[in-house]
């Protein structure tokens, strides 16, 4: 098997989120650092354009999204579980939908405390090719009543479910607890301590440590070069997870695709239908220099239509 490679940059909570969940598995992995933001001249060809982070790579096979990344490696290293006592339907569920929707009240919040030392070019690039959003802290202070009133309701009942578990599904954590706990990471780590009290944090410190425990894994350098050169070397692996012409839009194999996310950064990347259910969808793409490439995608948050 070749090995994990993730694609990633510290600041990033996202992949936060992958570190984590690589700790959880106690696996090994290569780290590439890239940058917070465009160009990314060795990454944008393994993805066809693709511009968020984190992304896996596994030789030839690219993953982008956190929400294909943990169901790619539950696959390959079961255990232990990201879900647990058969919660994956609704672990999947409450995750994306706890990410969709805490995300810009989140920044928000992040914004109020320290925006005036994220860096003009974040802003401005977030603001024209991410997010279409101003996040800067003047442009985000009208909201920030709205934002903390949001997420204390949203903590609220997090605080209820964990009131007498260890973690959201019970003794186990699962990809939904991962999900929720990046964004209590990206305010805890980057925010003053009374974000606590602020937005009702305090007594989720316990399960929020017991995450963090789980650490990184163990992870090696690597350099975007020596990444590019194994995507180069290998080949797609076959794909026999998903039915060939299973898409439910009734897309057959073989078919020109694109695939967008639909919510930010919304790049379209174009490739050829390699297989599809409603959870995922697989298209290969051919790159000039990196050679054939098969590229994951979930299907939830992504529109595929034929190019």
């Amino acid at each position: 098997m070749s090995d994990i490679i993730l694609h990633h940059y510290p600041f990033s909570t996202f992949s936060e989120k992958v570190r984590i969940a690589l700790g959880m598995k106690r696996l090994a992995w290569k780290s590439v650092e890239i940058a917070g933001l465009p160009p990314r001249p060795l990454l944008t060809p393994l993805t066809g354009g693709y511009r968020r982070a984190p992304v896996l790579q596994i030789g030839a096979d690219i993953f982008c999204d956190t929400n294909v990344i943990l169901p790619a490696l539950e696959r390959l290293h079961p255990a232990p579980t990201f879900y647990p006592a058969g919660s994956e339907g609704v672990a999947q569920g409450l995750g994306f939908a706890w990410e969709r929707q805490a995300w810009i009240p989140t920044i928000g919040v992040l914004v109020h405390f320290i925006g005036e030392h994220i860096p003009p070019e974040f802003i401005k690039d977030r603001k024209e090719g991410y997010l279409g959003i101003d996040i800067s802290k003047a442009a985000m202070a009208p909201q920030f009543d709205q934002h903390v009133q949001f997420l204390r309701a949203q903590f609220a009942w997090v605080r209820q479910a964990l009131s007498t578990r260890s973690f959201l599904f019970g003794n186990a954590p699962s990809a939904a607890d991962l999900a929720l706990w990046q964004t209590v990471y990206l305010l805890r780590k980057n925010c003053p301590p009374d974000v606590d009290a602020l937005l009702g944090l305090a007594p989720l410190a316990p399960w929020y440590d017991r995450i963090s425990a789980f650490g990184h894994g163990t992870s090696t350098p690597m350099s975007a070069e020596e990444a590019f050169a194994a995507a180069k070397a290998a080949e797609p692996v076959r794909v026999v997870h998903l039915e060939p012409n299973g898409d439910p839009g009734g897309l057959k194999a073989g078919t020109r695709v694109t695939v967008t996310p639909d919510d930010n950064a919304r790049v379209p990347v174009t490739g050829t239908l390699v297989a599809a259910n409603d959870r995922e969808v697989v298209i290969h793409h051919r790159d000039t220099q990196a050679g054939d490439l098969h590229l994951h995608f979930p299907r939830l948050g992504f529109d595929v239509v034929a190019a």
